[in-house]
């Protein structure tokens, strides 16, 4: 006589199947969170290390570097003099001024700041080739990790200088850009530490633009410029993280890379094109931006990090911007 053998129902094994289906369903957003949290952790690491490099050059030069600077050679001979850098177009941005603090002095050593020296510069495009710093990159970015340029592949990077608020008095307008030089670092700026009359602890230098610029239905911008640098070859983003002055950086397009000037709440959407078939943002208007949950990133010129949502008032995010405007501000984090 056989034994009675006794297998899965289907009912049992649809139960079965739900089950996992429903462990799985709880366990994804856990891991994503976890995975979110590392990223957002690994971002302000990232920030803090660019804080203290950018106080070693305050200490080593008396003054912040450039959030971008015009061609100079060199820079520094201007900086220690107190001499004006004169206008000049693709210069370099604070990232290179601060290479020695961020364990590349072998590139800052060799990089020449003369003949457009953050665009077309040979010797500088061979050094940037395939040149990855990582805390120059927020690891959650929507951005692609290289331009392929025609001279060679150059990173992204998402974190730019705050040069003031649109807000700010004597704000100059270009075509659609509201420039400021009322921030710590803007362009050709050599902002000391005593200069900062609204407390370094209030004033942000650093700040995140980790995603995408996206129209009113979220869709993403394609060929709007970003403030890190002009209009990537195959899709909106910065083109590198060299870039400084465009061509005479108060005149003309005025779009100075690598700074921005505050003018909308962070992660902003829903940008438009002007009656000029330009977007109101292009260049140096560039909203904060990041791919966390809730906001972003900023670095203030103590050299503290801070987490700030999406709907921190513009006023405040405007009042933080400039460095001697005299205004209070609740932190909103």
């Amino acid at each position: 006589m056989f034994a009675k053998r006794r297998g899965f129902t289907l009912i049992e094994l649809l139960v079965v199947i739900a089950i996992i289906a429903i462990l799985i369903a709880l366990l994804v957003p856990a891991v994503q969170k976890v995975r979110d949290s590392a990223a957002r952790t690994q971002c302000l690491n990232n920030m803090k290390q660019i804080g203290l490099a950018l106080h070693g050059y305050h200490d080593a030069n008396k003054a912040f570097p450039p959030g971008a600077s015009a061609d100079i050679n060199p820079w520094k001979t201007a900086l220690a003099s107190g001499a004006a850098a004169p206008d000049g177009d693709w210069g370099s941005s604070y990232m290179v001024h601060i290479l020695p603090y961020v364990e590349q002095g072998s590139v800052a050593s060799r990089w020449q700041f003369n003949t457009y020296s953050g665009y077309t510069n040979a010797n500088n495009v061979a050094l940037i080739n395939k040149l990855k710093i990582g805390i120059y990159r927020c690891p959650a970015t929507a951005l692609p990790d290289w331009n392929p340029y025609p001279d060679g592949n150059r990173f992204y990077t998402t974190y730019m200088a705050i040069s003031g608020s649109s807000t700010d008095v004597g704000v100059l307008t270009r075509r659609t850009n509201l420039i400021s030089n009322r921030g710590i670092l803007y362009a050709n700026s050599r902002t000391r530490m005593g200069e900062i009359a609204d407390c370094t602890s209030n004033t942000m230098m650093v700040g995140e633009q980790s995603n995408h610029m996206r129209d009113a239905t979220g869709k993403i911008i394609l060929g709007a410029t970003y403030g890190t640098g002009p209009v990537a070859v195959t899709c909106a983003g910065p083109d590198g993280w060299i870039e400084g002055c465009q061509v005479n950086a108060y005149a003309g397009n005025a779009e100075i890379y690598n700074c921005t000037t505050i003018r909308y709440q962070i992660n902003q959407i829903g940008m438009t094109l002007n009656a000029g078939g330009c977007y109101d943002n292009v260049g140096s208007n560039i909203p904060l931006s990041s791919t966390h949950t809730g906001g972003c990133t900023l670095l203030f010129g103590d050299g503290s990090v801070r987490f700030w949502p999406n709907d921190t008032a513009l006023q405040v995010l405007s009042a933080a911007a400039c460095r001697d405007d005299g205004q209070s501000f609740a932190d909103p984090q």
